[in-house]
């Protein structure tokens, strides 16, 4: 689906006409910069995950048909038998033959959840499909006297009914979701060229791929590169696109050009790699085949893996439980340890026990961290402009130990479990410094000054582990020496991180 439409183009105009005023810049450079600035004051609220959503749908099925299966058995036989243990087995094994088939049958997906009449009758087939299974294996395994009937009937019929109000309201909600953009996957397309243009043209063809195509980037400028590719604006150079994805959420970068132009790819890969985004190289156009179980597909494109995000799908929900599950659990054991700090902090100097202080933390975004305040209240630096020296005099006597002593960082724990902007584990937030708009980003700042933003900043960082070295986001991320997948499936580095969803 394109991202551009009549609305934008009003905007468009009116930011073309004030990028006309700025001094030293191309008109065609400006016109980008401004169609690039419009493109992300769009709201750009984190997208869900189509693979969690389909999990937790898996689960609820999984689930219903269990608590029917019990609930019947509960209702009609157990207060006569009790819980006999064939039913203990067999109510298990068909809800999760149950959850088998229905995946089997393609409606476990973001595209069958829109269309609930349709998956309906496949997911009614396929409960009933499970259930004459179940009532083969009872006749040929002469189990029938072990085995209700009125049981087995009332567990189905309950199910099916169970099953069909849950994906009704999946339904809505889902629908509600992509109508908010929630669920979009965020695209951005380097190169140009009919490569490109076809490549654009078949994406945009295609249904229920939930691809949000904001533009094109190509570092061409002139009469070799088009302004608008297939209906889909050109953006600018592949230096501003670092500042873009940052600003859009970007989650794929897709390269329209040849495999064998190795270097370009090679020169353009290095100004990506900080990004905290999903890289391709579509393989439509290629001449060069490989085998099919090379080829990934963004809907029924054929693309090579160049880079995957550091976190993402079902790493991304279990590291947040881990955060929130272990960081209760330290302020609770910390809790004595943070009510001695606090009264010494009282006792020895005026002025609030906590204090914030900006940081960059996950994709360059702007955190407020909590901390003990170790200097005294007119001299507090809530945006880490100016380092501490030793024996610096804005600094407390209180604070010169729980600083010394990395306590002064243990208030980011009401980061990581109540806001989530941060993690446990990942590299250093970096310090706040004012960053300029897109319009006014030169190329020499693209992607050198805030580089922190791949995966979640850390709670302790460098000064709470004794001898370890700052962690980098190469090391986190990915390197850009090589054209297959080298990302850390965790994302994890050796320090402590700031997180975001």
């Amino acid at each position: 689906m394109a991202a551009f439409n009549a609305e934008d183009m009003k905007r468009y105009d009116a930011e073309r006409k004030s990028a006309d005023s700025a001094p030293n810049t191309s008109d065609e450079r400006k016109w980008m910069l401004a169609l690039a600035e419009v493109q992300t004051s769009q709201s750009a609220e984190p997208a869900y995950s189509p693979v969690v959503l389909a999990g937790f749908v898996r689960l609820l099925d999984f689930m219903i048909v269990l608590v029917c299966g019990f609930f019947i058995d509960w209702l009609y036989l157990s207060t006569e038998t009790g819980h006999a243990i064939e039913y203990l087995v067999a109510i298990p094994s068909v809800a999760a033959c149950a959850v088998i088939v229905f995946q089997a049958l393609g409606i476990n997906n973001v595209g069958a959840f829109r269309h609930p009449v349709n998956q309906g009758f496949r997911l009614a087939g396929g409960l009933a499909l499970v259930f004459l299974g179940a009532l083969a294996i009872v006749f040929f395994a002469k189990l029938e006297m072990a085995f209700s009937r009125v049981w087995l009937l009332s567990w189905f019929a309950l199910s099916l009914g169970g099953l069909m109000i849950e994906r009704g309201a999946v339904s809505i909600i889902t629908r509600r979701l992509t109508r908010i953009g929630r669920l979009d996957r965020r695209v951005a397309v380097v190169g140009g060229g009919p490569s490109c243009e076809q490549l654009l043209t078949e994406l945009a063809s295609q249904k229920d791929t939930d691809l949000r195509i904001y533009g094109v980037f190509d570092d061409r400028l002139g009469d070799r590169s088009q302004d608008v590719v297939a209906g889909f604006p050109k953006l600018g150079p592949v230096d501003d696109l670092v500042v873009f994805a940052r600003h859009a959420r970007l989650d794929l970068v897709i390269f329209a050009m040849p495999i064998t132009a190795e270097q370009r790819l090679l020169q353009m890969l290095r100004k990506l790699w900080v990004l905290p985004v999903d890289i391709r190289l579509a393989a439509h156009s290629n001449q060069l085949r490989f085998r099919p179980r090379s080829y990934s597909y963004v809907g029924s494109v054929p693309v090579l893996d160049v880079f995957d995000k550091p976190i993402a799908d079902w790493d991304v929900v279990l590291k947040s439980a881990f955060d929130r599950v272990v960081g209760s659990l330290l302020l609770l054991l910390l809790s004595p340890l943070f009510l001695l700090v606090a009264a010494a902090i009282k006792l020895d100097s005026k002025g609030p026990v906590f204090f914030r202080q900006k940081r960059y933390g996950f994709n360059n975004e702007l955190v407020e961290i909590f901390k003990f305040r170790s200097m005294y209240i007119d001299d507090l630096d809530h945006t880490a402009s100016k380092l501490v020296t030793k024996d610096d005099p804005r600094v407390t006597r209180v604070g010169r130990f729980i600083r010394k002593a990395s306590i002064d960082e243990l208030p980011q724990l009401f980061n990581v479990v109540f806001s989530g902007n941060l993690s446990l584990v990942g590299p250093r937030p970096t310090r706040f410094t004012p960053r300029p708009p897109i319009a006014s980003t030169t190329r020499s700042s693209m992607g050198t000054s805030h580089d922190t933003g791949c995966v979640r900043a850390s709670r302790a960082g460098r000064r709470s582990m004794a001898g370890a070295a700052r962690p980098t986001r190469r090391k986190s991320c990915r390197t850009a020496s090589n054209t297959t997948s080298t990302t850390s499936k965790t994302g994890r580095s050796p320090s402590i991180s700031t997180f975001s969803p």
